[in-house]
């Protein structure tokens, strides 16, 4: 039995400083997108990435039902796309400038990092799953300041 709440596990884990993603595919009825600070590598050798979508997201099934998605690392200048997409999946899309890519899955442009992925497994992880992608293609930026979420909030780096 755990002796500590929901609210400080959350507090404690937002002491971790990650980067932000935007991880987008194509849904039932067009493209999606979600805010996702989930994201990590997972294996080199074969390619694979994972990020953990919540269970009780409108775009669950979307995402872990989807052959292929895109994970998209921001930059410091694309705070708009976070909070966009921290929100509605759809609606953003429009605010956007944004392209298909090989696979019909929106992109955005100017990304510290694009993976494109083709989904390889999902596993459940309590109110999440666990969508690991098998990286088919990359494309990587090389931005020094790459966007950052710490206990809630956007700091920039130094």
């Amino acid at each position: 039995m755990s002796h500590f709440t929901a609210r400080e596990l959350r507090d404690a884990c937002g002491a971790f400083a990650t980067g932000v993603t935007v991880v987008t595919t194509v849904g039932p009825s067009g493209p999606l997108g979600i805010t996702a600070n989930s994201f990590s590598s997972l294996s080199l050798d074969p390619p694979l990435v994972l990020w953990s979508p919540a269970t009780s997201s409108a775009r669950f099934n979307a995402f872990t039902q989807a052959d292929h998605f895109t994970i998209h690392i921001l930059n410091a200048e694309q705070l708009d796309l976070a909070t966009g997409f921290a929100g509605s999946g759809d609606a953003p899309f429009a605010d956007h400038q944004w392209s298909e890519g090989p696979a019909g899955v929106p992109e955005f442009a100017g990304c510290a990092a694009v993976f494109r992925c083709s989904r390889h497994a999902v596993h459940p992880g309590g109110d999440h799953s666990i969508v690991v992608g098998y990286v088919d293609s990359l494309e990587h930026d090389h931005t020094p300041h790459p966007l950052v979420f710490h206990a809630g909030l956007y700091p920039r780096l130094a």
